[in-house]
């Protein structure tokens, strides 16, 4: 006779089965550093660093966290529904059910409510991000050419008309000082912490695309029209920014780094530049000092640091 063992349930087995997932799982985020923890945490979203950023990070997070309880709940009936109704013999006719009303109706309407709940809370963030009455402290004419940018800032007399306009030809002021990018030198942006600056976005060539990753923003700049939006940086430090478009050949130069400071190192910078003599009358637009396409072996740094 031999040695009988117990025989295990099919709901114990399924626990062993679940515990030891478990175990793998905490094995694995044991491993990951603090970094990846932070990631994880942040849905791979880093953390906002501008006041609109922050709508936009929120928006980010719980469009994840609707969309992980939809996907468990929607997993969930699908296994249900192959374990319950699964077939159990060869000789058993199953229940043959052609409609079901209330069924029907729940999953045609929940659907079209999380759509409405997401357009809505969409559209807010979007206007918040976009916020066309938020008073303006700076504004910054942003060229992007093939392939580099440059950073006009106004210093002069401000005109808050100007700001309205959507096409080249008027500007809110009187007098600018610039940075301006070759394919050479990677140009800086300084922007001053807790005030909110406003990017009136030019290209004297082809579609750009101009934003700071950890600004959780970006949009188009397009030939022949100025696109715009303003940031307020919460946090002094040092951000990368670039071109999201692809726009030509040198497309990977495109490249500018980003300064967040205090406001009067922000106001000593742009009074350095002025010393320097990097001022216009008006914005660089294009031409020889700002247009870069037959600059990318220029070694010049267009302007001091």
């Amino acid at each position: 006779m031999g040695l009988q063992l117990p025989k295990r349930s099919a709901g114990t087995l399924r626990r062993v089965a679940l515990l030891a997932a478990l175990g793998t799982v905490l094995v694995l985020l044991a491993g990951c550093s603090a970094q990846t923890q932070h990631e994880w945490k942040n849905l791979a979203m880093p953390d906002p660093v501008t006041e609109q950023g922050h709508h936009t990070f929120l928006l980010w997070r719980y469009a994840w966290i609707a969309a992980m309880v939809t996907g468990v709940i929607v997993w969930a009936l699908i296994a249900w529904v192959v374990v319950a109704y699964r077939r159990k013999s060869d000789d058993e006719v199953p229940i043959q059910t052609r409609y079901n009303l209330p069924l029907e109706i729940f999953y045609t309407v929940a659907p079209i409510m999380m759509v409405i709940v997401f357009f809505y809370w969409t559209v807010d963030v979007q206007n918040a991000v976009l916020d066309e009455d938020a008073p303006i402290d700076n504004t910054i004419e942003v060229v992007g050419q093939q392939w580099s940018w440059t950073f006009n800032y106004g210093v002069g007399e401000r005109d808050d008309a100007a700001d309205e306009d959507a096409s080249d030809t008027k500007y809110p002021y009187d007098k600018y000082v610039y940075e301006a990018g070759t394919g050479s030198y990677v140009p800086t942006l300084v922007l001053p912490v807790d005030e909110t600056t406003r990017f009136n976005l030019h290209s004297p060539d082809v579609i750009h695309d101009f934003g700071v990753p950890a600004f959780l923003m970006k949009m188009d700049v397009i030939p022949g029209r100025v696109n715009h939006y303003q940031v307020t940086p919460t946090e002094i430090g040092e951000y990368v920014g670039k071109c999201y478009e692809l726009c030509g050949v040198y497309h990977s130069r495109m490249l500018f780094k980003v300064k967040v400071v205090s406001q009067d190192d922000y106001a000593q910078y742009l009074a350095d530049r002025e010393d320097a003599g990097m001022v216009s009358e008006l914005p660089l637009l294009g031409g020889s000092q700002a247009s870069t396409q037959a600059g990318l072996s220029d070694t010049t740094d267009g302007g001091a640091e």
